[in-house]
């Protein structure tokens, strides 16, 4: 009798995965079923279904495995989908607006003043009333704006860059550098905020914003320099940046295509964060009379006339201070999202 030629059996399962408990009942492969004992029962696992397996279509309608994200792509992915960070995004990008071009909801001067109307309630035209001097409260309230958001704003950046900077290079190059920049840190850590201002400040006659920026950033920037120093630590120690050194990447390159991008993360938050509190700094430099001086208008200015009129005319002090309040939550609360975001040991 002629032998058959083989044919392979077309398996129309691809895993086999054991049965969890007695009695269990597998397919037989001809329709029927039969019980089969602990330890030989098989639970038969089919093929994935068409448009299910790793070559399923990705979000964006583009067939193939999924791309893995990065650190930013994955914390970008997490923020949108963040109502705190979609709330504080708005709020902020309002503000911004706002202190670009406030004549967009405040079309009044807020240098116009009538002592006829000193200290009077909300009316119709000035919703927020008049302060001791006759001014309308809205608009010196939204032309404030502008003054905060400078000073936070610029004052961030400068501390940002100028603690990145220090502290990057004092974590990469270490040695006596190091020690140096530690030391240093500590002196300016010992200064009080509030007294260094009051006597750094006192002998400044500027009535613009740069005096009190730049005495911010001279106290502002060890923080963030020690962050930087923590985080380039611990990215120099990382096996990508050992395998780029033996290959002979120079230091800038170093610096620049590898551990900046690695180790900007932990500075962002930072500074997210500090921004409202240097806002809120400028406000409390100006309210003891050292920061920003009249005529220029800022909330700390008309939260300090407004404080001896608390009890006659409290609309004075609480549109300025309520909105000094919403500008520094907004950017804390960004701050805390953004660190959720990019911080992998709170997911």
């Amino acid at each position: 009798m002629p032998e058959r030629p083989y044919e392979p059996y077309e398996q129309p399962y691809e895993a086999f995965e054991p049965a969890p408990a007695d009695g269990a009942v597998a397919p037989t492969g001809t329709g029927g079923t039969m019980d089969l004992a602990a330890g030989e029962a098989t639970a038969l696992r089919r093929p994935p279904a068409p448009g299910t397996g790793p070559e399923a279509p990705a979000e964006d309608g583009r067939h193939g495995p999924a791309k893995p994200r990065s650190l930013w792509s994955d914390a970008w992915h997490d923020l949108r989908r963040n109502p705190v960070f979609l709330l504080s995004a708005l709020v902020i990008l309002f503000l911004l607006v706002v202190s670009v071009r406030p004549s967009l909801i405040a079309s009044g001067d807020p240098l116009s003043c009538d002592l006829a109307h000193a200290q009077e309630g909300s009316r119709p035209g000035h919703p927020f009333g008049f302060d001791g001097q006759g001014c309308d409260v809205y608009t010196r309230t939204v032309y404030g704006t502008r003054v905060s958001i400078g000073v936070g704003v610029l004052a961030t950046a400068g501390v940002a860059l100028l603690g990145s900077v220090l502290g990057g290079l004092a974590g990469y190059f270490g040695g006596a550098g190091d020690a140096v920049l530690s030391r240093l840190t500590d002196v300016f850590f010992a200064i009080p905020v509030v007294l260094g201002g009051l006597v750094l400040l006192s002998v400044v006659t500027s009535d613009t914003i740069w005096p009190v920026v730049g005495f911010i950033v001279l106290l502002g920037w060890p923080q963030i320099s020690r962050i930087a120093r923590g985080s380039v630590l611990a990215v120099g120690r990382q096996d990508y940046i050992q395998a780029a050194r033996a290959l002979g990447a120079s230091h800038p390159r170093l610096l620049l295509r590898h551990i900046a991008p690695n180790a900007v993360a932990p500075v962002i938050v930072v500074a997210t964060i500090a921004l409202g509190t240097y806002i809120a700094l400028e406000a409390t430099l100006s309210y003891v009379g050292v920061g920003l001086r009249p005529p220029t208008v800022s909330w700390g200015i008309d939260i300090s006339a407004a404080s001896p009129y608390i009890r006659q005319a409290p609309h004075m002090l609480l549109w300025p201070a309520g909105a000094l309040a919403l500008t520094v939550l907004a950017f804390i609360m960004l701050g805390d999202a953004v660190r959720d975001a990019l911080d992998p040991k709170l997911r």
